[in-house]
């Protein structure tokens, strides 16, 4: 989710009933270089207590390093590490990073070893099916092996990227082989397909990655899926406010260039929207989030769902 975590979106995932988000993926390398940028990913939400931190790297000293370096920032804010062995973007794995270390696990196991000797906070990882093939069990025992305290598996592989079906079979493969608390992620877009990912494979909770985006509410539909209670989906005019909402925190948090960010936000809370096309454009250049709320409220009365 590299580009859309951040504090403020962190905050509205969590104000709809999210257990516990993670910041972007940050680059171990570019902490220990002390890049500006890198060290903001660790900035804390007012609202936030506690924050897990999601690293990527190959390195197991320069990961060590950085976990102390997390530590020693974040104090008791620190909930985990959780270190990305999955990531399949292309400028991730031709470093050797992301779910390229699927293609050598026992270094993986020394990523996870480093960060476990020098961590205050359980170290967990998320990882893929394989990176051609289906590897994930005997990944997850070299995993397991060295000490990390809970997996997270989105089933596809690195080649698949995105595409076709998440094999939730290779999730409850992978929970019948280890003792650790499993994490099921992968087309988990509402409720019904929570409670089918928790039924099909006996893993212990699940992560929503890009089905959050512009639906951050899909986490108070999960859990009331889970309790059996029932939902209510928001009207348009609550979802257009969730989104002025969004954009009036990050203008707070970030000035003129978190209204830039915005952009990649707020189309997803017109998805299925009809008629929102030209709103769209009118959002892409409002100049200030008054002007958002503005666009958004005068566009009830002209668009449906």
């Amino acid at each position: 989710m590299a580009g859309y975590t951040d504090v403020v979106f962190r905050a509205l995932c969590t104000s709809f009933g999210c257990d516990l988000c993670c910041t972007e993926m940050i680059s171990a390398k570019g902490l220990t270089f002390g890049n500006a940028k890198t060290a903001d990913y660790l900035a804390l939400g007012e609202d936030e207590d506690t924050i897990a931190v999601q690293l990527f790297g190959h390195e197991p000293d320069r990961m060590a390093e950085v976990v102390r370096l997390i530590a020693n920032r974040l104090g008791p804010h620190l909930r985990c590490i959780d270190i990305n062995m999955g990531c399949p973007a292309q400028k991730i794995v031709s470093n050797g990073d992301g779910s390229a270390l699927m293609r050598t696990p026992a270094l993986a196991g020394r990523i996870v070893e480093a960060a476990k000797a020098v961590s205050p906070v359980p170290v967990t990882v998320k990882f893929r099916k394989g990176w051609e093939e289906d590897t994930c069990v005997s990944f997850a025992k070299v995993l397991e092996s060295a000490g990390a305290d809970a997996l997270c598996l989105h089933p596809r592989t690195r080649v698949q990227q995105y595409r076709g079906e998440a094999d939730r079979s290779a999730i409850g493969e992978v929970k019948a082989a280890v003792r650790l608390p499993v994490i099921g992620n992968g087309d988990i877009t509402n409720g019904e397909s929570a409670v089918a990912m928790l039924r099909e494979t006996g893993c212990d909770g699940v992560m929503v990655g890009r089905a959050a985006l512009g639906r951050p509410w899909i986490f108070r539909e999960i859990k009331a899926a889970i309790a059996g209670t029932p939902y209510t989906e928001p009207t348009l005019s609550e979802r257009l406010n969730v989104a002025i909402r969004h954009a009036e925190r990050i203008e707070a948090v970030k000035g003129p260039h978190g209204l830039v960010e915005l952009r990649k936000h707020l189309p997803r809370y017109l998805h299925g929207i009809r008629g929102s096309g030209a709103l769209r454009t009118r959002l892409n250049e409002a100049k200030n989030a008054a002007e958002i709320r503005e666009f958004l409220l005068d566009s009830l009365r002209n668009i449906t769902i």
